[in-house]
């Protein structure tokens, strides 16, 4: 995931401004930047997939959905994220042009290179924001879709999806079959070992 990383304290606003004209993406972690990677075709697919999905189902709503170019910011802890998918039902947000500060779901599709990052030091990253109701990790080669929900003690309980299963996001209300998700995804054969 890491490719390149300064030796030197960038401010946040720095950080901000630089983004507005970098041709590749880069993350924010304590005045530290982290050029992202590019993804698969299947990475690719399912980001889009999910997002027409969640358009569509919020058209008319007050939440937006944002994919791959809108970052959210975790300010108590100083880190800027490019999620895969983020939805925010907040009137603050509307006040943000580059950053989301506020979502009630984040969804991130793996990869080799990221998934312990994913699972780990960023998932609890984003359990700073306290918006956060949802937060879904997807494999981009098999029907597997996990998402942490925040319950009402505070706690993040999993709710595993996998092949022809349903998959529920409360967070927006949302409900679909898993297989939506994966549309035109080449995936792998499970019952291969």
């Amino acid at each position: 995931m890491v490719i390149s990383q300064s030796e030197y304290y960038i401010s946040p606003e720095e950080y901000l401004e630089g983004e507005k004209v970098s041709e590749i993406k880069h993350e924010y972690i304590d005045g530290q930047v982290y050029a992202m990677a590019g993804a698969s075709d299947a990475h690719v697919t399912v980001v889009g997939n999910l997002f027409v999905l969640l358009r569509n189902h919020l058209r008319g709503s007050a939440c937006r959905v944002y994919m791959l170019d809108m970052k959210a910011q975790i300010e108590v802890i100083n880190r800027y994220f490019y999620p895969d998918v983020m939805v925010t039902c907040d009137p603050r947000d509307k006040e943000f042009e580059y950053f989301k500060c506020y979502p009630s779901l984040i969804i991130e599709v793996l990869s080799e290179s990221t998934e312990g990052y994913d699972r780990g030091k960023k998932f609890a990253s984003y359990r700073h924001l306290e918006s956060l109701q949802e937060y879904v990790l997807i494999s981009p080669d098999r029907m597997s879709v996990e998402c942490f929900r925040r319950n009402e003690q505070g706690q993040w309980v999993l709710y595993p999806y996998e092949q022809a299963g349903e998959v529920h996001l409360a967070s927006v209300d949302f409900r679909c079959a898993i297989a939506e998700i994966y549309e035109d995804v080449l995936l792998v054969d499970e019952n291969i070992s």
